[in-house]
């Protein structure tokens, strides 16, 4: 029995084939196919299978991660999308909360709503906070707003209402007058995607589904197609941004649930590998073509966040906590206005491509960079499947980069490397110092295809001593796909004061919560004895605006009202530096997460009879203070654990490059890990 975990990058699409009992693993990469994505899924996979002479019948499980929601909102190229909701309501995408994240920068704008004024309906129907419906839903107003949207060519529309979260009835009547006049159109209800009160973010994550919705659908047709025609036929799943997997069939309805999809995995994936190797406070460190991923793992556990933006647009769901920026393999370089050097956020993806890699490319990237010095394979990579232009990628970084700034090829190299790290640690920091922890107790796990060529300067940059590199860090991602299971949360408002009758409403909501839970878990074909549920209550203090999320264990007894709110003390403390136990509690929401487990293979031990001897030597660029150096050249398949390196050294695998440092010595683990201290 096989699994198989596949990531869609901008870039590259990886795939990691495991052993279902052995914990045996194989990695493959091919590459992104961006007006398709399903196409390089359905060449990794059949490849694969061809190369190891398996038979379809004996994978019994895939997964994917996908970026192709996200992608959809940053370019803009969703469905037409319109928006259903209260009369005086339709210009809630534009109000927003009136804040200017970026107070003195002029130059940037807010992004334009994903539904134009032109297609926000207004109707009449008001529901009061308390689920009580104050004013009918006016059926008329809901088929002239219907037939306004057919004649325009809307494909996916949102239906939106106050107070909806209380009470539903108006948002579901709804849908099926509009699905009698638009029968194909997609449609979702806020109430089912987000249950929950603060209408701004409630529309704008309904609306973002709506708009990524059709597309979605048609991706997903393609991917599951793609699968069968391989010979797979197990049904596959999509991991979520909050780590778990969800059917094909959850994710049509809820797509913007997908948003952190392949990163989500691979922070999963480092949190699972850390515990087993004796290293539970980890940063992750995921880098790839176009962007940089980096979340914070404490005691085991990744860090988790309600909400988020994604392209400029609010998403409220649960999802682990990542930051993203600009900056990957494929950044572009060029020069501002002002003669200074820039490089990022833009990339140039998987087609053109780098300079070095030969498919068109004009203008320099990182990935130039990194040939340029010769820290990257001057030759192949992939173990010599994709040749790289070396001259080509040289000559485009002095006439755009070089020349430009009167430097040698060297320096202006460096440069960038140094400008990228700059930013890297930047996100690193705001995710790890910026909320109280000391990086010196933990340890960078990189991955991504470029990760291990940044992590020692990154590192170095942020004071953390030491650098830990999985094996084929560059399918990390698809790896965490299979170190995770089936799950779903739910969520359900009550805003009311910590008091005996707003805990007996509680236990009320969570009975409710739960009997949704089991009604998905059913659909998901999830046996009653692999099921777990997880609970927690968001809560504040009176007067004040954001949450708390305190977990809830046990039965909902009088005693636990009086654990609840010592726990909500002490969390809060532990968020904002001081608690008021004097103050009364206020909660908000009651969530649970239903979760299915899914049997996983071990992290099996590195059984390596490796010769640990180089297979060649190449110069390398380690600046100024060392020049170009001579380094041995290690394939990472001949070394075996308990093996010491010391710098300067290269040690390359087929998804990625690890340069180690002059001064810098590394140790292979057990389980085929590079440990790099720093110290």
């Amino acid at each position: 029995m096989y699994r198989i975990g596949v990531d869609v990058g901008g870039t590259f699409t990886d795939l990691v084939l495991v052993h279902g009992e052995s914990g045996g693993t194989i990695f493959h990469k091919v590459p992104s196919t961006p007006h398709d994505p399903s196409e390089a899924i359905h060449r990794g996979v059949t490849e694969l299978m061809t190369e190891h002479g398996l038979d379809p019948a004996a994978i019994r499980h895939i997964g994917h991660g996908t970026t192709v929601a996200t992608n959809l909102v940053i370019e803009r190229k969703g469905a037409r999308c319109a928006l259903i909701t209260t009369r005086g309501f339709r210009d809630i995408l534009d109000i927003g909360r009136q804040t200017r994240p970026h107070n003195f920068d002029y130059g940037v704008r807010k992004p334009q709503a994903l539904a134009p004024r032109r297609w926000r309906k207004e109707v009449r129907e008001r529901v009061e906070a308390s689920g009580a419906i104050l004013e009918p839903l006016n059926e008329d107003d809901v088929r002239l707003a219907a037939e306004a949207l057919k004649a325009d060519g809307v494909e996916a529309i949102a239906i939106c209402y106050l107070h909806s979260y209380r009470n539903p009835a108006h948002e579901q009547r709804t849908r099926e007058i509009v699905r009698e006049i638009l029968p194909d159109a997609y449609i979702c209800l806020s109430s089912e995607v987000l249950p929950e009160f603060r209408e701004y973010e409630r529309f704008s994550t309904t609306v973002l589904n709506a708009k990524v919705g059709p597309r979605m659908e048609n991706y997903l047709a393609n991917f599951v197609a793609r699968v069968k025609d391989a010979g797979v036929r197990q049904d596959p799943y999509t991991i979520h941004s909050n780590g778990g997997l969800m059917s094909v069939e959850a994710v049509r309805r809820f797509p913007v649930k997908t948003c952190l999809s392949g990163p989500a995995a691979g922070v999963i994936g480092a949190a699972a590998l850390g515990r087993v190797i004796g290293y539970p406070n980890l940063v992750t460190f995921d880098v790839g073509g176009t962007s940089t991923d980096v979340s914070l793992i404490a005691d085991g556990q990744a860090m988790f966040s309600a909400s988020r933006n994604v392209a400029g647009y609010p998403v409220k769901t649960p999802m682990v906590d990542i930051h993203v920026i600009g900056a990957g393999g494929g950044s572009l370089t060029r020069m501002d206005d002002a003669g200074s050097l820039k490089v990022g956020p833009e990339s140039a993806g998987a087609a053109p491509g780098p300079v070095g890699y030969g498919r068109g490319g004009r203008q320099p990237t990182i990935t130039d960079a990194q040939i340029s010095l010769h820290r990257l394979n001057p030759v192949a990579v992939l173990d010599g499947k994709m040749p790289i232009h070396a001259d080509a990628a040289k000559q485009a970084l002095r006439a755009e980069v070089a020349d430009k700034l009167g430097l040698g090829l060297e320096a202006a190299a460096e440069g960038i490397i140094r400008i990228a790290n700059a930013n890297m640690s930047r996100a690193i920091r705001a995710v790890s110092t910026e909320r109280g922890y000391d990086l010196s107790s933990f340890a960078l796990i990189a991955f991504g295809g470029a990760g291990p060529l940044h992590a020692l300067g990154v590192a170095r940059e942020c004071g953390i001593p030491t650098v830990i590199v999985p094996r084929e860090p560059g399918t990390m991602c698809a790896r965490g796909i299979l170190l995770t299971d089936i799950s779903f949360d739910f969520v359900a408002s009550d805003i009311s004061l910590l008091d005996d009758d707003a805990w007996t409403r509680v236990r009320g909501r969570f009975d409710a919560l739960r009997a949704d839970a089991d009604r998905w878990l059913d659909d998901e074909q999830v046996p009653v004895a692999q099921r777990r549920y997880q609970s927690q209550i968001d809560a504040r203090y009176v007067g004040q605006n954001f949450e708390v999320a305190v977990p809830v264990e046990g039965p909902l007894d009088a005693a636990a009202l009086v654990r609840f709110a010592a726990d909500f003390h002490e969390a809060h403390r532990k968020e904002y530096g001081y608690d008021v136990p004097s103050r009364p509690i206020e909660i908000i929401n009651c969530r649970m997460k239903a979760i299915g487990a899914i049997a996983k293979a071990p992290l099996a031990p590195l059984d390596s009879t490796g010769d640990n001897q180089p297979r060649g030597e190449r110069d390398i660029w380690f600046g100024d203070g060392h020049g170009w150096l001579p380094s041995p050249v290690y394939h990472r398949a001949s070394l075996a654990p308990g093996v010491r390196i010391a710098g300067p050294a290269v040690i390359e695998e087929m998804s990625s490059t690890t340069v180690l440092e002059p001064g810098h010595d590394m140790t292979v683990d057990a389980y085929g890990n590079l440990i790099i201290n720093l110290d």
